[in-house]
This record gives C-alpha cells, structure tokens and sequence, in this order.
C-alpha cells in the first residue's frame, strides 16, 4: 500500500520553527549561563527565517494539503507574520526582565516557539481536529510558562487555575465538535460547511454542538462568561509571561473563531449571532466596570482585555466580509497596544521590583518625560481617543455592527467606552499631576529603548494614517473566506 507525499510548501514555516526548536533545545544543554545570549538569538533569527519563508511560499489563491487538513492562504500568511513581529517584540522587551529573575534559560526560549507553532497550525487548520491540536499545543506551552517561576506561590496557583479552566474549556470544545460530526459525518472544516448549507444536517445536533464550540471559544479569547481567569493569570504570572499571553495568541484565537465560525459554521450564523450579542454586551460591561476598582495595572489591564474582546466580537456579528476585516484590524491593533502597555510594565520593574501598581507610575514624566508621553499614547488608543490607532479600530468595528442593525449594542458600545476612558486617563494623570514616589531613573537597553519608542510611535502613526493596515486586512478576508 503506497501513501502519496503531501505537498510541504504550505507547511514550510511549521516545520522550519520545529526543526529549529528542537534545536535550540539540544545546543543549550551544552551552553553555560554566560552563553545563553546564543538561544536568545537563534530564538529571534527563528522567528526571522519563517517570516522570510512565509512571505516567499505566499500564493494569489488558497493552497491545501494534508487531505485538505491545511491550508495556506492570504489570511494565515499575514496573521503569522503578525505572531512572528508580536513574538519578537515581548523577547526584546522580555530580556532584561528574565534576566533579573532567573528564568533566561532555554526552556523559556522553547516554550514561546512551541506556543508560535501552536499559533501557526491554528492559523492555517482547515480541520477541526488540525485546530484542537494547535491549540493544545499553544495552551500546555502557556500552562508551562505561567508556572515557569517555580519558588512564586502566586505564579503557581494562577497556572493552576489556568490548566484546570483551560481543560474544562478544552472538554467543551472537543464535546461540540463531536456533536458536529455526528450532525454532518465530516470534521473538515468546508465539508461541514457544505452539509450544513445544503441543510442535510440534523440542526437541533448542530445547535447544541455550536454552543459548546461558543462557549470553548469564548474562554480562549477570555470573554465573560468564561472571563474570570484572565485577571489572576496575568496577575500571577510573571509580567514577560503575561505579556505574552496578552498578545501573540489573541491572533490566534482571532483565525481560531474565524476558521470555526465563519469557515464552517458560516450556514448557522443567525444562532451563534445572538450568543455573541450576549457575550459581546456583557464582556464590555463587566470589563470596563470592574477594572475601575482596580489597583493593580495587570489586573486593570487584564479586565481591559476581557472588554477590548468584546468589541472584537462586533465584527463578526455583521456576518459581512467587512465586519470579519474590521475584526481583524481590531486585534492586530489591541496586539500593539497590549504589546506596549505591558512593555512599560516591564520597562519600569528592576531587581526586586514589580512595577505592578498604579502608584508606581506616579510622576513618570518628572523621571522620564518620553516613556511618560509613550504611556500616555498608549492609554489614549486604548481609550479609543484619536488621533491614535485605537479611534479607527473601535470606529471600523462599531461601523459593521450599525451595517448589521444592531443599534442599541453600539449605543452601549459607545457608553462602556465612554465609561472605560476613565481608568486608561487615571494613569495619565498619575503620571504627569502626581509626585514621584520612587525617583530611580529609568535606562532601557538600546534595543527595548528603540522598539518601546517605535511601539509607542506607531500608534500615533497608525493613527493618522490606518489605511495601509485597513487595506492589508481586507485583502486577506477577501482572498480567504470565499
């Protein structure tokens, strides 16, 4: 019996970023402590090599392989892109901060690239078993990372929390695809599709296996009701993990909802509207709410996330190739805002300090007035404030779901921004009407220096001129969901 060889251009960028981890694996046996700079930069020239191959294997049309297991088409081509740049940036910004706190070691520099590849294959799976194993890969990689500071009980319990969750999660999901290929006899994602919109499936089936899917997906991208591990997670785990997790992954789980939902649940789509109504509604408000009462910038920011998730959802509510693009615009943007919001985090903390509390950012712009005026554009694009980035990803998201009639959702929308404004301007306040309660300089390495300015910058510069990103964005939908 003869097996035909599948065609591995589509795969390039995976197997380049195993070969290469496993790699690094086996030459940081052999390096000592003072060499470890050497698994950080293979770690970097990794993530380098597979843009160069993703870029060079991009096609005009869709391509597939493994059975039709795979694909790789515009939209998996430009969010890996994106992972591999957010990846890179939480390294640069996250080498200093491990350094200082014993955890530069390779399995730190493993554990990211296996997250990467589980991101990747959950970009790129036409399957729904492909994307359960992408995202396992991705979720017992970040279990591992939260728990990587071995001596923290706090860092301990939150991985705790996160495994159980994440298993119960995960069980739902695994629970709804059954049900869907009891419905439909098939768990490749077009073939699902097909089945259902030549509605020969069983629906009541296809209903409740959809609410299991929802609801394993909305604890992946932290949406209430599945929200509340996200505040003791990123409070718990160490701040470079936290930043991680806060930004790469929530890519993934973008193509993640977008391969299930919009794929292969396209035919079902007046039944999972009305649950992200629900779950887009609530993860506003209780996000923007609650991180009010907050005085810890990870817990702040963590609630943030849970409301900036829910206006992710808007757009997929339209149904419309548009809303699915302004949905995409919209989490690469939170990427870079997360990306530098944590950034600061980290750029303030020194040994035996945790920049944690909002105290802490108390008179930044005596001790540093540019890291002060980076914080400060920061805040404003999460806020929603033009002229940064984040005005344009709250106006194209809120533009789809008023297309799509859904008017009184983007009043509230509008209200819990309104409301969310205030926490994010809290912190421009501390730092620039409040004295200092620490007055330690702050002096970045030139590399975290150059990268936190350029974050900072290109929200500003994103936000005067959004088009290029906009355009990027719709031309990936438009090219991948036919």
């Amino acid at each position: 019996m003869t097996f035909p060889m599948p065609n591995l251009t589509p795969a390039l960028p995976e197997i380049f970023v195993l070969v290469m981890v496993s790699l690094i694996l086996v030459i940081d046996l052999f390096l000592s402590a003072k060499n470890r700079f050497i698994t950080y930069a293979l770690t970097q020239i990794t993530l380098l090599g597979a843009a160069w191959i993703t870029v060079s294997t991009h096609g005009s049309a869709p391509q597939y392989t493994f059975s039709n297991m795979f694909v790789d088409d515009a939209m998996s081509d430009v969010l890996k892109l994106m992972s591999y740049i957010a990846v890179s940036v939480v390294l640069v910004y996250s080498r200093s901060y491990i350094s200082l706190r014993g955890m530069f070691r390779g399995e730190f520099f493993a554990l990211v690239l296996f997250a990467m590849l589980g991101m990747m294959v959950m970009i790129s799976a036409n399957h729904f078993l492909v994307l359960y194993m992408g995202l396992e890969l991705l979720s017992l990689s970040l279990y591992a990372m939260v728990a990587l500071q071995r001596d923290s009980a706090i860092s301990t319990e939150a991985a705790m929390k996160y495994f159980v969750l994440g298993a119960l999660a995960s069980g739902l999901l695994l629970y709804g695809m059954s049900m869907l290929y009891g419905a439909t006899g098939s768990l490749n994602i077009n073939q699902v599709a097909t089945v259902i919109q030549n509605t020969t499936g069983n629906h009541v089936v296809l209903t409740f296996g959809l609410v299991f899917i929802v609801a394993g997906l909305a604890f992946k991208l932290g949406v209430v009701p599945f929200h509340m591990w996200i505040p003791d997670v990123y409070q718990g785990a160490p701040t470079a993990v936290t930043l991680f997790i806060g930004s790469a992954p929530k890519i993934a789980a973008f193509a993640f909802v977008t391969r299930l939902l919009v794929d292969g649940l396209q035919g079902l789509v007046h039944d999972w509207q009305g649950m992200l109504v629900i779950m887009a509604f609530l993860s506003m408000a209780i996000g923007n709410i609650t991180a009010i009462a907050q005085t810890n910038i990870k817990r702040m920011l963590a609630y943030s996330t849970i409301s900036h998730m829910g206006f992710m959802l808007l757009g997929f509510l339209s149904g419309s190739l548009n809303g699915y693009s302004s949905s995409m615009f919209y989490v690469l943007v939170y990427v870079l805002m997360s990306l530098g919001g944590f950034g600061m985090v980290m750029l303030m903390s020194r040994k035996g300090f945790e920049a944690e509390n909002l105290d802490d950012f108390k008179g930044l712009n005596q001790r540093s007035p540019w890291y002060a005026f980076m914080m400060l554009l920061l805040m404003f694009s999460m806020a929603g404030i033009p002229p940064t980035v984040g005005f344009y990803a709250k106006l194209s998201v809120l533009q789809a779901a008023l297309q799509a009639g859904f008017i009184w959702l983007v009043v509230a929308a509008v209200l819990f921004s309104v409301i969310g404004a205030f926490y994010y301007l809290r912190i421009i306040k501390l730092m620039y009407f409040d004295s200092p309660v620490d007055e330690t300089p702050i002096r970045p390495e030139g590399d975290m220096a150059m990268l936190m300015s350029t974050n900072g910058l290109a929200v500003l510069a994103l936000g005067i001129l959004p088009q290029p990103l906009m355009a990027l964005c719709a031309y990936a939908i438009q090219r991948s969901l036919l």
